[in-house]
């Protein structure tokens, strides 16, 4: 086993986050459409520029990102297609849609370098509607993730519920209730095969174990499947913003160099089409 100290990481010159959020402030976003506005459970009234990320991801050896649509902002993508377009070799998007959008929309968001949709299913029925299943399957026949934020201990009930969805990728850890949640790992064991795993945002955790947490993933889907994501700004979680780049954490969890290059590098540059990883 090799140990991997931060000057390797820095070394390597590349790594990619792979949940980050951009979103204007408050002030200069429109409006909240009424039948939706209960569901956003925290709106912040601050930005968050793509200028501000590479500020707090520079040393860090992040080079590139995954822009993931946050929920407040509802199926309004224009901020975050407008980031990618900035830097179209180096930023990928996943976009909250609505349940209606045709393959043919996917397929022109998949150009501008979107990779998935995402399912925000904290705070709400984690029952999928007969037009949500529609859109999903119209997301994996164009070859889309489809990703999930799931409450603590729901992500089987979802799992079960997209059985033939190619790739499911499941955010912060897919946030079981505990390490030894029985259920979940039933489910994972069934799912495997077709799911990739974030090992971000250890504080929306509920209390679990991280590196307990990571152990445990890695053991059941293995190396090829896990992600790191910094979900800066951190929203709802500012205070832990300053440090959300720092890849300490990763590497005191999964203590094998060859391990970190392929959540940070191998796995993200093939799951999100950025071309060959270099080295």
């Amino acid at each position: 086993m090799v140990r991997v100290d931060d000057q390797g990481v820095k070394e390597a010159g590349v790594a990619v986050d792979v949940h980050f959020h951009v979103f204007p402030a408050a002030r200069e976003q429109a409006p909240v459409d009424p039948a939706s506005a209960s569901a956003v459970r925290y709106r912040p009234a601050y930005g968050a520029t793509l200028d501000s990320w590479s500020r707090a991801s520079a040393g860090h050896g992040v080079t590139h990102g995954v822009v993931v649509q946050p929920s407040f902002l509802g199926t309004d993508n224009g901020a975050l297609l407008a980031v990618l377009a900035t830097m179209p070799e180096r930023l990928r998007g996943i976009v909250v849609v609505a349940p209606s959008t045709s393959c043919a929309s996917m397929r022109a968001l998949d150009a501008l370098g979107v990779r998935g949709i995402r399912l925000n299913l904290v705070g709400r029925d984690h029952r999928l509607s007969t037009a949500e299943r529609g859109l999903v399957e119209r997301a994996d026949s164009v070859d889309w993730q489809v990703e999930v934020h799931v409450e603590r201990g729901r992500l089987p009930e979802v799992l079960a519920q997209l059985q033939d969805v190619r790739t499911v990728v499941v955010d912060h850890f897919g946030k079981p209730d505990g390490v030894d949640d029985t259920a979940t790992w039933v489910a994972v064991e069934r799912d495997a095969g077709r799911l990739h795993v974030k090992l971000s945002a250890p504080y929306r955790l509920g209390g679990v174990d991280p590196a307990a947490l990571a152990a445990r993933w890695l053991e059941r889907v293995g190396p090829g499947r896990l992600l790191w994501g910094s979900d800066w700004p951190c929203t709802n979680h500012e205070s832990a913003a300053p440090a959300a780049h720092l890849t300490a954490p990763l590497r005191a969890w999964l203590q094998d160099e060859a391990i970190v290059r392929r959540v940070l590098v191998e796995t993200p540059f093939a799951l999100y089409r950025f071309g060959p990883p270099p080295g």
